[in-house]
């Protein structure tokens, strides 16, 4: 594969992933706090999956959407990490072309669902705390579904030309992408062609569509939060806030390492490459880690459920 670093093509048959450039001798010892973030991911999240299936009191709109959150968490932490492991231990770099640009595709596709979940999950919130009366009546199953299908869609079209114009370009430079996964600008920055049109057309998708969800997650929260203090009793004030504060802990531990990478990958020419693929590699497989955690401790009814799971097993 060396010969064809510098050999001309037009669409290469592979990539090659660097993993982590500059920490090479350290993918054994990276690979291990990765693996077990992943670990907990698959554990955690299928464990949300079940108790909500088996538990008919938890049968409502938070919880589905909790649950459409865990299924995005497993596919975008499954997206990466195989592969990255398969770099780690064995130093197998390639990518089929086709491969990775379906990866490309899963992890920006279920990353803009994961942004609308949030936004989804907001909505919940802000109309359980300001209009508990009316939450049944405007949250229905029905409407739950028509939510889902929505943010789908939103996500599968919406990224479908990053992997489409990403295949039109030609690659006549290298097949080296200095990167663990297969990232879209990472990619299309191989090109010999303008890739304006992919750079921009990214840029609209991350400031417009994931920074008009931030706005209404924050107009939520703010209404929410004037609602939490507007509360007469002291208790009720610090328990409704517990539940919200462990949402917006979720929500940046979603945002800040996203924006992060985003914004290194186009002005970050002074940021270490090694330390910019750590961030960006790590807001794929830390929110997957901790959502099941900070949902299941702070949710009474999935922790009550599960430790009713267990004592039953155990007795």
């Amino acid at each position: 594969m060396s010969d064809s670093n510098t050999t001309e093509f037009t669409n290469p048959s592979t990539f090659i992933l660097l993993g982590i450039p500059g920490l090479e001798m350290a993918h054994v010892w990276i690979s291990i706090p990765f693996c077990t973030m992943y670990a907990i991911a698959i554990l955690g999240n299928i464990t949300i999956l079940i108790i909500v299936k088996i538990e008919p009191s938890l049968h409502g709109p938070m919880y589905y959407f909790l649950c459409m959150l865990a299924v995005t968490d497993l596919v975008l932490s499954t997206s990466i990490l195989p592969k990255m492991l398969s770099i780690f231990w064995f130093n197998s770099r390639e990518i089929k072309f086709s491969a990775c640009l379906t990866q490309l595709y899963f992890i920006h596709c279920f990353s803009v669902m994961e942004s609308g979940i949030f936004v989804a999950m907001a909505f919940d919130r802000y109309v359980a705390i300001c209009d508990p009366l009316r939450h049944s009546t405007i949250l229905t199953n029905s409407m739950v579904v028509k939510i889902g299908l929505a943010l789908v869609l939103r996500g599968s079209m919406l990224i479908l030309p990053f992997p489409f114009l990403a295949k039109q370009w030609p690659y006549c430079r290298t097949n080296i992408i200095s990167h663990s996964y297969c990232e879209h600008i990472a990619v299309v920055k191989l090109a010999c062609a303008d890739i304006r049109i992919s750079s921009y057309y990214s840029l609209s998708v991350a400031f417009c569509l994931i920074g008009l969800d931030f706005f209404f997650i924050a107009v939520s929260y703010i209404q929410i939060l004037r609602a939490i203090f507007s509360l007469p009793r002291r208790d009720a004030r610090l328990k409704t806030f517990g539940t919200c504060g462990s949402h917006l802990c979720v929500i940046l531990a979603f945002y800040i390492p996203a924006l992060f990478s985003f914004l290194t990958h186009r002005f970050g020419q002074n940021v270490p490459l090694h330390f910019h693929i750590l961030i960006a590699s790590m807001y794929l497989l830390v929110p997957p880690m901790l959502h099941p955690i900070i949902y299941g401790v702070r949710t009474k009814q999935i922790w009550d459920r599960l430790l009713r799971l267990f004592t039953h097993k155990g007795t």
